[in-house]
Order: structure tokens, then sequence, then C-alpha cells
């Protein structure tokens, strides 16, 4: 899945670049979105991020392009990377894992994939 989002003033630090933690808030969203769409009817929380590296500042007017794909998927869970790129260029990556979960918050098993 591929989905964009453009770097406007409100995002940025006292530096002048983006503050990581928006980033790092699409990443996650843009990761669930994903989920959303792979497995219909199930609901996911977020578990965890494999690593979290800024590899270069992003200046305001950027638009970032979020690449995502399924890499694993489990008994209850299921993992997605993530690549955040600008210009051509991998600015951060990452993998992000969710659980299948009931309305009371207990996992669920994925449903069969055909």
């Amino acid at each position: 899945m591929e989905n964009h989002r453009l770097v406007l003033p409100g995002h940025m630090n006292q530096f002048g670049f983006l503050f990581g933690g928006y980033l790092l808030k699409w990443v996650d969203e843009i990761a669930w979105m994903a989920a959303t769409l792979d497995y219909e009817d199930c609901h996911f929380v977020t578990v965890g991020m494999k690593e979290v590296s800024f590899r270069s500042g992003v200046n305001e007017g950027t638009i970032l392009r979020f690449e995502t794909a399924r890499v694993h998927e489990g008994n209850t869970s299921v993992r997605y990377s993530v690549r955040v790129l600008t210009e051509g260029k991998a600015i951060f990556t990452t993998e992000v894992t969710f659980v299948r979960v009931d309305e009371s918050g207990r996992k669920q098993s994925l449903p069969k994939r055909s």
C-alpha cells in the first residue's frame, strides 16, 4: 500500500524540522490502515515497532511517501514493513506489529486467508 503526507508548519519542532512524534504517529496510522484493509472486520491494536531511527531531517513542505507491505502473519498478530521516502530516498524504515483483539481487548486468531 502506498500513501502520502504533506509536512505542514504545525508539524515542525523547535529547530525547524519535522517533529519525530508526528512521523511515528503517521507510520502507525498508515500501517494500521493496511492491516484493516487486509483483514476486514478485524480490530487491531499496535504492540510494537521494531526500530525507531531517523535518517535525516525533514523540512516543511516536504511530501512524504509511505510504502507499506505485510511481512509476517502469525496466529493472532500481523507485521508490516513501512518505508518513508522523500525524493526517492528512504528517511525512515521500521516494522509495526499488530494483534487482533475482540471488543474486550482479548487476543483473537486472525481469519484464515484463501
